[in-house]
């Protein structure tokens, strides 16, 4: 489910790119970013208003920090993108699934399994055919901004490794809120990027539809769909999967504007899925931890345990003194009924405090009472004691449960 959940993600971005390229035509792209996350953050705020109440202030702090990495990425990917061709930004962007690996193994010292490593250098060559195979435009490349998209693509690996540490936590990750919190902070950031010039909204109904399709669909439910995924796949996986967006990019472009399918198609989407049945992880085992065991989990367990020890210890007397008489069952077993102990009660036959630590006295010496004396100590379940003692005694294998431990 978190891999299925991570390729809509994928999914869903990759089909803001064909949209985003018809609409920023029409709408400076500084101010599609910041209206395009800003309505997806009021979207999922208005669905649930109260998502943000009561929140603790580490889930306030890690949805910012969050959002500065995510927004600032976004907003220097964008600036850069004056100064490099579409095909050079797209792959130095998808750049992030190799530096994530990286970044787990040098910061958190995460081994990655050769695997998906495998996994990874396939993604970077499909990303290639989808991109640079495709053809660079005849623009000049300038490397500060080639530096500052993969710096971008840095913050993203940072994103992803981030996330996944969080989702990890257990009852204090609230994905709802943090995303929530993720999404405003990135209106924020690129809602200042864009005010510098003054903000223009869409000018047309359709305008406003892909607006909407990249709000709502893309961001809103793409970053909700991560959060909820990545509590199931580790990080390095999770960029893997997340880096196929060429080939849902080539998929839209080719069922719905009609773009011819070339090698660099059919060589990316080979590579692609390879790479994803790689990073996948097998149903059989659970993803690999990547952080220590959670301390609250196990801070509850022993909770849990001394609680249950103290109500075994603790144990409620269900002869409760109400003035009333106890109803019992008469035990007329054993051999001799009269000698039996539970008619020995006085009054009303209610057994005393005196009388059940005295019975249980002579259950205690009844195991090592020979012959059949013994069962004119106490009946259990309307049997002789005895009896049943015996009986556990000569059936070795009984499937039925035994009464006394040997």
């Amino acid at each position: 489910m978190g891999a299925v959940l991570l390729l809509f993600v994928s999914a869903a971005w990759g089909s803001a790119f064909p949209l985003m390229k018809d609409l920023i035509l029409r709408l400076p792209v500084d101010d599609l970013l910041a209206e395009r996350y800003t309505l997806a953050a009021v979207t999922l705020f208005l669905i649930r208003p109260r998502c943000l109440r009561g929140l603790p202030r580490s889930t306030w702090i890690n949805g910012v920090l969050l959002g500065v990495m995510f927004g600032i990425g976004q907003s220097a990917q964008a600036v850069a993108l004056d100064s490099l061709p579409s095909a050079v930004s797209g792959f130095a962007v998808g750049c992030s699934v190799v530096i994530t690996p990286i970044l787990a193994l040098v910061l958190y010292r995460i081994r990655v399994p050769p695997r998906v490593w495998v996994g990874v250098v396939l993604a970077l060559a499909g990303m290639t055919a989808f991109t640079l195979m495709r053809g660079v435009e005849d623009e000049e490349i300038s490397l500060l901004a080639l530096g500052v998209t993969l710096s971008a693509a840095a913050l993203y690996s940072g994103h992803t490794l981030m996330l996944a540490r969080l989702s990890r936590q257990g009852m204090r990750f609230d994905a709802y809120a943090l995303t929530v919190i993720q999404l405003l902070t990135i209106g924020v950031l690129t809602g200042v990027v864009a005010a510098r010039d003054g903000f223009m909204l869409p000018a047309v109904l359709p305008d406003w539809a892909v607006l909407a399709h990249l709000a709502v669909v893309s961001c809103a439910l793409g970053f909700l769909a991560r959060s909820y995924g990545q509590a199931h796949v580790p990080a390095v996986p999770s960029a893997v999967l997340m880096s196929t967006q060429p080939v849902w990019v080539a998929a839209i472009a080719v069922i719905w504007f009609h773009e011819q399918v070339g090698w660099s198609m059919v060589v990316g989407g080979g590579l692609m899925g390879a790479a994803m049945l790689l990073a996948v992880p097998s149903g059989g085992a659970s993803p690999p931890r990547e952080t220590s065991p959670n301390r609250d989990l196990l801070a509850i367990s022993r909770r849990a345990a001394g609680v249950l020890a103290d109500l075994r210890v603790k144990r409620v007397d269900p002869l409760k003194p109400d003035g009333k008489a106890t109803p019992f069952i008469a035990k007329t077993a054993c051999e001799n009924a009269d000698g039996c102990p539970w008619n020995g009660h006085k009054g009303d036959r209610e057994p005393s405090l005196e009388r059940l630590i005295e019975r249980a006295t002579r259950i205690v010496r009844a195991k090592n009472l020979p012959g059949p004396g013994c069962c004119q100590s106490v009946t259990l379940l309307g049997r002789c004691l005895c009896a049943l003692m015996e009986e556990s005694g000569r059936t070795k294998r009984s499937t039925l449960p035994r009464w006394f431990r040997s």
